[in-house]
């Protein structure tokens, strides 16, 4: 990320400002990541990740079911682990970071739901013609949100992110 111009002291008071940011494995979601680090160092806020474990859609035998599960959030948390090393070692920042399971959009509302001190909620859409399923849904929604919404375009470089965050 390098050098962060314009970085102020963390807030004091009772409550931090708080960037969420669904984390995947998705180039759109590192932009994401990268655009709320930025965004947090620049307004002494914090980054939650939230990184989703999907359901399966099948269900197969208990034990079966429960090792592909198991697997599926070893791979979550393995990836959270990764992103929160890269952003620690690029910002500084350590994030908070919370693996859960269930449908994305549910996950994140109760996440919102339970977290009030969420600021903005910051999701990476995909290049593209489809943005993905939680940047259109929360998209059609944001007027329900709790929180401010900020859109990442997956087809935006680096540079760009840098010069908007």
């Amino acid at each position: 990320m390098g050098e962060m111009p314009g970085t102020v002291a963390p807030q004091t008071g009772a409550q931090p400002r708080v960037y969420l940011v669904i984390v995947d494995e998705t180039p759109e979601s590192a932009h994401a990541l990268r655009f709320a680090a930025r965004r947090a160092l620049r307004t002494g806020a914090q980054v939650h990740m939230l990184v989703l474990v999907p359901r399966g859609d099948f269900l197969a035998f208990g034990s079966v079911q429960a090792t592909i599960e198991e697997e599926a959030r070893d791979r979550a948390e393995m990836l959270a682990s990764v992103a929160a090393g890269s952003l620690a070692s690029e910002s500084g920042l350590v994030p908070t970071i919370v693996v859960k399971s269930g449908d994305g959009a549910d996950v994140v509302r109760a996440y919102l739901r339970d977290h009030d001190e969420v600021s903005a909620l910051v999701i990476g859409a995909a290049a593209g013609s489809s943005p993905g399923p939680l940047a259109t849904y929360f998209a059609a929604t944001a007027g329900t949100l709790p929180c401010v919404l900020m859109i990442v375009p997956g087809g935006t470089d680096a540079a760009r992110i840098d010069a908007v965050s």
